[in-house]
């Protein structure tokens, strides 16, 4: 299959429409969107209500996404910004668009458009299966000579019988369909391995349906909850060692740019970074261009290692297909991801653009804040700058605003303190 309509660039107006999507109200699609903009980008958004992207200077056109209806909200955008690309900005929205390429073939000459439009974003179709699964991915990858843990699908409790024989314990539990660090158990004992994948594996129950719903505001689950769908588990041996991770921007197979940093505090053992330092791996940024290559992929995708204590090897153990925090970034030639994105979008040549910062120590904004790390002070502070309504807003988290998602906070901690009374090893429970 060809990547992409050799008609489809033709039709595209003078400028470079962007269209960006999030399903969740995460503060990078707003930094990236500012970004796009003083590249010369005209950029539009499908996102939440309220959302930090509705707060930025540049968005040009707005559409609300719907979780119940997600598709016909990607369609409206597209049909009214003719966008040169989509960009997506959570793992959830990535589902969308390749649900939205499944259904777009079978709609005649309007549905080969969408489709030719979506190839050309996020690369060659036959990767769109693979990029959301993450017991596929990592095959591929040690296929590709990238050194993984060793990893098995786990359908039940006799898997999990197998697996013990030959992998002792600590064992790392993940669900698909998750993000963010949801999703994800680390076992140290046959007891708590069942118990944590009863818990990542469950459909999602209606309780947990109608808190999403009343409390986050987020109607999506009532779709996974009526068709009782369960996430694939796969089980990874536990590398002792610390978190690093890398984003790229690439374009037909070929990354154009890349960012690799170690973490150096985060949300929680499996959360989120929220200070980093920028370092030079060579295997992260090699294991990203094999992988791009193999899947022919174009966009952004962000790629999570773990360096192992003593041997110091890099371990890939996940990937992010889509924008990250980083993507955003200039930090000099070869580091600045947008400004050969743009070059490929406008046919114009490749401007070199001069490091935002000379500090390694990179601190994401409003997360280290909110966070209050004690490497603040040492980091270059990552604040939008001339965004004045944007960093006010980021500033008051979003789930905070809401009286019953304060209320659901504390019954959270209250159950958590029982929890680990009773059952230590379990820890809290996923409410």
């Amino acid at each position: 299959m060809e990547p992409y309509d050799s008609n489809f660039e033709d039709s595209i107006p003078v400028g470079c429409n962007v269209l960006l999507t999030d399903t969740n109200r995460w503060p990078s699609p707003a930094r990236l969107a500012i970004r796009l903009a003083k590249a010369g980008c005209n950029v539009s958004a499908v996102c939440p209500r309220r959302h930090p992207l509705l707060k930025t200077s540049v968005v040009r056109k707005a559409f609300t996404y719907s979780g119940l209806h997600p598709l016909e909200s990607l369609i409206r955008a597209i049909e009214a910004t003719n966008p040169q690309i989509i960009i997506p900005c959570d793992d959830r929205g990535v589902d969308h668009l390749h649900e939205l390429f499944a259904r777009a073939g079978g709609q005649g000459s309007a549905g080969n458009k969408v489709a030719s439009l979506l190839e050309y974003s996020l690369g060659q179709p036959e990767s769109f299966p693979i990029v959301s699964a993450r017991y596929e991915l990592l095959k591929i990858a040690r296929e590709l000579g990238v050194r993984v843990p060793e990893m098995s699908r786990i359908g039940g409790s006799q898997d999990l019988e197998g697996w013990q024989v030959n992998h002792p314990f600590p064992w790392v539990l993940k669900a698909d369909g998750t993000f963010g660090g949801r999703g994800v158990r680390i076992a140290h004992s046959p007891e708590q391995a069942a118990h944590c994948f009863l818990e990542i594996s469950k459909p999602f129950g209606a309780m947990r349906v109608f808190k999403r719903l009343l409390v986050n505001r987020d109607p999506f689950w009532l779709r996974p909850w009526w068709n009782n769908q369960r996430p694939a588990v796969t089980a990874q041996t536990y590398i002792q060692g610390r978190p690093a991770n890398c984003a790229v921007v690439c374009w037909r197979g070929e990354v154009l740019a890349g960012i690799g940093v170690e973490v150096v505090s985060s949300e929680g053992t499996t959360g989120p970074a929220t200070v980093v330092r920028v370092v030079e791996n060579p295997d992260m940024m090699l294991a990203a261009k094999q992988i791009a290559s193999r899947l022919g992929l174009s966009g952004f995708f962000g790629l999570d290692f773990m360096i192992e204590d003593g041997s110091g090897q890099t371990y890939l153990i996940e990937m992010n297909p889509r924008s990250t925090l980083l993507c955003h970034l200039p930090l000099g030639p070869g580091r600045d991801m947008i400004a050969p994105l743009f070059a490929k979008l406008s046919g114009q040549p490749l401007c070199d653009t001069s490091s935002v910062t000379k500090n390694e120590m990179i601190a994401y904004f409003p997360q280290a804040w909110h966070s209050k790390s004690k490497f603040l002070e040492s980091s270059f502070q990552d604040v939008p700058e001339g965004e004045p309504e944007l960093v006010q807003d980021l500033l008051r988290p979003w789930p905070d605003r809401s009286l019953l998602y304060r209320a659901e906070a504390k019954l959270y901690d209250f159950a958590a303190t029982i929890a680990k009374r009773r059952v230590p090893e379990h820890g809290a429970p996923e409410l």
